[in-house]
């Protein structure tokens, strides 16, 4: 039982790989293809209901907690294994605007802790709404917009976020703040982000009077291995160019196959993330901030990741001496 309950483990995850990297392709091509069929109709009636439901991404997306309870996301959670750390209570009376990192590849644990409730989320924050922001252009993909929004997912726009955070107390929303470009630099036994320079969402926070609240994902970067290139040369220019194009970041990377092979395949590393989200950083409501405001609490929050880091690094599996990269 316990060799079946491996494997399933592992095809759970793996329906989530190729989910997360081809989802929406595939139904794209297969929307084009029936269009040249005689279930064209499918496609048109699709098309119809795409352009009626046009503003839901940016209007809080369609959640179903039906579907973040799926047995499957269990399944995901105990793959690696990955685990929810609760530092301080987040109060449902307050809006909270979540920086989580590190990106890694796939944020793995991002989506584990605030997409399904696999990691029991909403009784670890009870009254919490959690939104996981993603890549907005990532919406416009036919049939995966559904799926992103029935896990809770919103577009990164100002709009989008706006519209959550206005829509009264109990709201979270969660933003990968490195980016794709941090996904370039992820590899293990490095704790590299991406944060000097990207004061966007403490602005996003000092409008809304939402707390800003630092999460690190231990683990995140280990259950990869990537091919990094040098930082001069053309291998990394084009990457840069095509992220800047698309928004998404095209890294070659591997892990193992189904049949436990380590060193190739697109099934992540059995390694042990542990998302621990740390102490609110109070806020005060500022709806044109200036950029001493900004820098002032870009800096408080910078410190509180740097803390949250030092505080939880020997427990998460890494060495005292381990230190956080920021750049």
């Amino acid at each position: 039982m316990m060799a079946l309950r491996k494997h399933l483990e592992a095809l759970s995850v793996f329906q989530w790989v190729l989910t997360f990297l081809f989802f929406g392709l595939f139904f794209t091509s297969l929307l084009t293809y029936l269009l040249f069929t005689s279930y064209w109709f499918i496609t048109v009636l699709y098309c119809m209901w795409r352009i009626a439901d046009r503003d839901t991404p940016e209007q809080g997306g369609r959640r179903s907690d039906w579907m973040r309870r799926w047995r499957i996301w269990r399944l995901h959670r105990d793959y690696f294994p990955i685990k929810l750390v609760k530092t301080a209570e987040l109060p449902p009376t307050r809006n909270y605007v979540l920086g989580s990192h590190p990106h890694g590849i796939i944020c793995a644990g991002a989506f584990s802790t605030f997409c399904t409730e696999a990691t029991s989320f909403s009784r670890t924050f009870p009254g919490l709404k959690a939104h996981l922001a993603l890549l907005a252009g990532l919406f416009h993909l036919p049939v995966y917009r559904e799926y992103m929004m029935s896990s809770g997912m919103i577009p990164v726009s100002k709009r989008s976020l706006d519209f959550v955070l206005r829509g009264g107390p109990g709201h979270a929303v969660v933003i990968v703040v490195g980016g794709a470009s941090e996904s370039l630099d992820c590899t293990p036994g490095e704790q590299r982000v991406h944060l000097q320079g990207r004061r966007g969402f403490v602005r996003l926070a000092l409008q809304h009077g939402a707390d800003l609240v630092p999460v690190y994902s231990f683990g995140e970067n280990s259950i990869f291995w990537q091919v990094r290139f040098p930082e001069n040369s053309c291998l990394r220019r084009l990457q840069l160019r095509f992220k800047q194009w698309t928004g998404f970041a095209p890294c070659l990377f591997g892990g193992r196959d189904l049949f436990c092979s380590r060193w190739w395949g697109i099934l992540p590393l059995a390694v042990p993330i542990t998302v621990v989200v740390g102490k609110p950083i109070p806020v005060p409501r500022r709806p044109s901030p200036t950029e001493e405001e900004v820098e002032h609490f870009h800096q408080q929050y910078v410190q509180a990741l740097r803390q949250l880091f030092d505080a939880h690094k020997v427990s998460c599996g890494l060495s005292p001496s381990e230190q956080l990269v920021i750049t």
